[in-house]
């Protein structure tokens, strides 16, 4: 599957391989923002530890989200 999915990837555009890159950059950005937000005890922004475990966690599933949806338009 990995070998496949490598050939598919030498046979993008340079367009394509852009924003295949961009997905990347965002997934990792949200996974990223939403990890601090959880972890981060003196967060800028005063929320109770509830919120901002529950926003943490939604910024990580919008970044698969939008990487799935991603994957999914490029078949």
């Amino acid at each position: 599957m990995f070998n496949q999915w490598i050939e598919n990837y030498k046979k993008k555009s340079l367009k394509e391989r852009f924003l295949l890159f961009i997905g990347v950059l965002f997934l990792m950005i949200y996974l990223t923002f939403g990890l601090v937000i959880i972890f981060w005890k003196e967060f800028p922004i005063k929320l109770t530890p509830n919120y901002r475990i529950t926003l943490g966690v939604l910024f990580i599933i919008y970044g698969i989200f939008r990487f799935g949806r991603l994957l999914k338009s490029e078949k």
